[in-house]
């Protein structure tokens, strides 16, 4: 009687350990899956933003050279009044 007893406790320990292994494993692949998707989002995100700093240093760029054009034109601008003055 004890002998069965201990073959049904065995059988359903078995059986558990075997539904568990069967779920962790679906559980890792399912995780597995999000890593590989998580890696794509990453590299996706990186070149958006090394297109944003691009973007912003042509931004910068420009507007130095809209600043530098505005001061050559403050600077003939004050020389045309002088020389008006002079008259």
């Amino acid at each position: 009687m004890k002998m069965i007893k201990l073959l049904k406790v065995s059988a359903v320990i078995l059986g558990t350990s075997l539904a568990v292994g069967c779920a962790s494993t679906g559980d890792l692949e399912k995780l597995q899956a999000d890593d590989a998707r998580v890696q794509s989002q990453i590299v996706s995100i990186s070149a958006k933003a090394d297109r944003a700093a691009s973007d912003a240093s042509a931004a910068a760029a420009a507007a130095n050279r809209a600043a530098d054009s505005a001061a050559e034109t403050n600077q003939k601008l004050d020389r045309m009044l002088n020389k008006a003055m002079m008259k």
